[in-house]
């Protein structure tokens, strides 16, 4: 049957191909970088040992789900974290300068552990592809991020996706999600916590720091 032979071919190249866009900057979580497109750590080592089923339009019809990563990989493998308020969202298409679609995210930036400022305006960038599969933000939300250090193409997202990525309630508490609390509760500091302060994660990462 040499036509579905070729269309087997066919859609396994397809699948490599969608998946690749995926890989990036997860070294310190133990997966080699591929920074050409440098947006998240390959979904392939994250997430599952397969790409994630699409629809029509090429987006993952839902995420798969992330193993668990300790909080000390997570401190370690990020360049920027910070707590902030989302000020605004920007779709940036193709240009001369940025050979993919992005979104434009500008934080205003309440308090900061590693690289921003509390009280700084700070704009990242992140592939679009990442806000169709679910990674979105809207304006007025307040969240603690720790965040991959920018790519070749300047783009960055959550480190391991949902794991560094934490709501604040109005209060100003930090709220931990379930596979938060599985993930980090051998941590001394924030585990079995549901509900946890900044200056908890100030402690812990400055403790991850102190262990490498």
């Amino acid at each position: 049957m040499p036509g579905r032979s070729c269309a087997r071919l066919l859609v396994i190249s397809l699948l490599i191909v969608s998946a690749a866009p995926m890989r990036g900057q997860a070294d310190r979580l133990g997966v080699s970088q591929n920074a050409e497109v440098g947006t998240a750590p390959s979904i392939l080592d994250l997430y599952s040992l397969r790409p994630p089923r699409t629809g029509a339009s090429g987006a993952p019809l839902q995420p798969p789900p992330i193993r668990p990563v300790g909080f000390h990989l997570i401190a370690s493998a990020a360049g920027t974290i910070f707590s902030g308020t989302v000020t605004s969202v920007a779709r940036r298409p193709f240009s001369r300068g940025q050979t993919v679609e992005t979104v434009a995210i500008t934080f205003h930036i309440e308090n900061a552990i590693r690289g921003a400022a509390p009280g700084q305006d700070l704009t990242v960038l992140q592939w679009t592809g990442l806000w169709s599969a679910g990674q979105r933000y809207r304006v007025g939300e307040r969240v603690l991020l720790f965040l991959y250090p920018p790519s070749k193409l300047g783009l960055t997202s959550c480190v391991a996706g949902p794991m560094g990525r934490f709501t604040i309630d109005p209060r100003g508490r930090v709220l931990l999600t379930a596979q938060h609390l599985s993930s980090f509760k051998a941590d001394p500091i924030l585990g079995g916590k549901a509900l946890a302060s900044f200056s908890d994660f100030a402690r812990a990462v400055e403790r991850a720091g102190q262990e490498e």
